[in-house]
């Protein structure tokens, strides 16, 4: 097996092989980041609470909108080899 640098390197420096974070990263990072606060007060106490239930409703939601997402890409893949076979 060949292993082609050229192009490798080419991807690199072009930034085609990064892949972008996916949502879930996201939401883990920055949970990550309200977990390692260390509020000084009552009210940045309650702030950094908000901001820990905000995240697991956007978790929460993120999730029902990725099931929709496959469900309906599932459908369409019926649709699209429906239209085939006519």
């Amino acid at each position: 097996m060949k292993v082609d640098f050229y192009n490798m390197t080419k991807k690199f420096l072009l930034g085609e092989g990064k892949n972008k974070p996916s949502l879930g990263s996201y939401i883990q990072s920055l949970t990550e980041i309200v977990e390692s606060l260390n509020p000084r007060s009552k009210t940045e106490s309650r702030r950094v609470e908000i901001a820990k239930e905000h995240l697991r409703e956007i978790r929460k939601r993120s999730r029902v909108l990725e099931e929709r997402v496959s469900l309906l890409e599932e459908r369409l893949h019926v649709l699209e080899e429906g239209n085939d076979k006519e």
